[in-house]
């Protein structure tokens, strides 16, 4: 029996939309694979990228402190012990002192007694350019000193506690003997002694520096027309000056003296020494 025509036809028909079909398959197939593809490589790029992020470390712009878990550390005894004289050594500097403001008389570059290690030749020459003569100095703590004027105590020494200051209106401690006396009155050298310095300042005005020798310095201030030299030698009572008229410091207290003695660089009480 023939197959009609129409039959025939029928069939190529469906085997053509079979084609169809499969061919749309296999292009949503390639379709799909391309675009997980596409997928793939971008999620590749992406980790890529994380992966470099995660690599650069940023710089902390705060200082990192290490954790001491709780604990306080202890300082050294010897630093602490340190700490605390330094901390009363400024107390002690925050204490007014009359005289000390400007009247500050370093030893250091100063010319030597020949009882401080100068030699002989060093003390000939500085005897020879001033004419005077060399001495052994060797003032001890049981020897007296000349009151370098005469007149009485108007402000006495006091470094152990604070006194009262006229002029000033105030309470400070005073290294020194602030000595009533004339205008114009000589000034005396108060030992057998070596001028290492020749100076003034606005406290006390013009002053003069001995070494007695023994570390023991004298210093006479509020003076004028000095007469002594620095390097020179003094015998005990040799004028070194005059009395001035009193600087402002000392305008109520009057005409004066100013006279301080140190030994080893410290202030000690002059009264104790004079004759």
């Amino acid at each position: 029996m023939n197959k009609s025509p129409r039959f025939g036809k029928n069939i190529t028909e469906v085997i053509s939309v079979k084609e169809k079909m499969n061919q749309l398959f296999k292009d949503k197939i390639l379709l799909g694979m391309m675009v997980l593809g596409l997928l793939t490589i971008v999620a590749a790029a992406g980790a890529v990228r994380f992966r470099q992020g995660s690599d650069r470390v940023e710089e902390n712009p705060y200082l990192e402190v290490p954790e001491t878990g709780g604990y306080i550390v202890k300082q050294d005894p010897q630093t602490e012990e340190k700490e605390e004289k330094q901390d009363t050594e400024e107390k002690k500097e925050d204490i007014k002192v009359a005289g000390s403001s400007d009247a500050e008389y370093s030893r250091e570059n100063r010319p030597k007694s020949p009882n401080s290690g100068t030699s002989g030749s060093e003390d000939s020459e500085a005897a020879s350019k001033t004419g005077a003569k060399a001495l052994a100095l060797d003032f001890k703590e049981a020897d007296k000193l000349a009151w370098p004027v005469t007149g009485n105590i108007l402000l006495d020494y006091s470094m152990d506690a604070t006194i009262y200051f006229p002029t000033l209106d105030q309470y400070k401690c005073n290294p020194a003997l602030i000595i009533q006396s004339d205008v114009s009155s000589p000034v005396q050298a108060p030992a057998d002694a070596r001028v290492t310095e020749c100076g003034a300042n606005e406290e006390i005005g013009n002053y003069v520096v001995m070494d007695l020798g023994n570390e023991y310095t004298a210093v006479c201030g509020q003076l004028k027309d000095v007469k002594a030299l620095e390097g020179e030698y003094l015998c005990k009572g040799d004028i070194i000056g005059y009395v001035a008229e009193p600087t402002k410091y000392y305008a109520t207290e009057g005409n004066n003296v100013f006279f301080e003695l140190k030994q080893g660089g410290q202030p000690v009480d002059a009264l104790d020494y004079l004759e």
